[in-house]
């Protein structure tokens, strides 16, 4: 089977949803990026329009999984998933004819897990995609100076360099440094279920020039 379950992308559909509902842009094309399983792609699509939904992975079994919920649980303003690397120089998806262009980068439980130059990499794509008033929405485990790490984030951080080295829980500040290098400004920072945050970026000024 193509389709893939992850018990924490059912777990974290809801919160996740009323963080979107308040933050998207009313309107265009929204790009996740890293979509796994691809159970978010169908359950936000079905709640979100008339935004449409596109979902990416660098992983063409992800993308299968994607399309195989798609299959089962289509919604009209979801869009076929595609293969997409953040680290790419130019994202495919940016070669496609949207009949909405991208109004928002949604990107959900990746940064941790990925090397850090892939985090600049997400930023530097969304600075491509989008102009005046976009939006970059992450999702996931966060370090925050002067906050005490959870408990539960610092195991979760040293289990990750265990795996590789180059993953590891973020510093919420250098990302938020990275996103305004990029011209994209930390909106809010949101508590989420299970020692999690949301961080909404925005952009004020036309895509610049990197």
């Amino acid at each position: 089977m193509s389709k893939r379950f992850a018990p924490a992308t059912d777990r974290n559909k809801h919160p996740l949803l009323t963080v979107l509902k308040s933050h998207l842009p009313d309107a265009g094309t929204v790009l996740e990026v890293a979509a796994g399983t691809g159970q978010h792609a169908v359950f936000f699509a079905s709640q979100l329009a008339p935004r449409l939904w596109l979902p990416t992975d660098q992983s063409s079994t992800n993308v299968a999984s994607i399309t195989s919920w798609a299959a089962d649980l289509p919604a009209p303003n979801l869009l076929p998933a595609q293969i997409l690397d953040v680290m790419d120089d130019e994202w495919p998806v940016e070669r496609i004819v949207l009949s909405a262009p991208v109004s928002a980068v949604v990107n959900i439980n990746m940064i941790h897990i990925a090397p850090w130059e892939c985090c600049i990499a997400l930023f530097r794509g969304a600075d491509r995609m989008l102009e005046a008033g976009g939006v970059v929405l992450l999702y996931g485990p966060f370090k925050q100076v002067q906050k005490t790490t959870a408990p539960s984030n610092v195991a979760f951080d040293l289990q990750l360099k265990a795996q590789n080295i180059q993953w590891g829980v973020r510093e919420l500040d250098a990302v938020v440094t990275v996103a305004s290098d990029t011209g994209f400004e930390c909106r809010e920072v949101i508590a989420m279920p299970a020692n999690n945050l949301a961080v909404v970026f925005s952009r004020e000024n036309s895509s610049s020039t990197l």
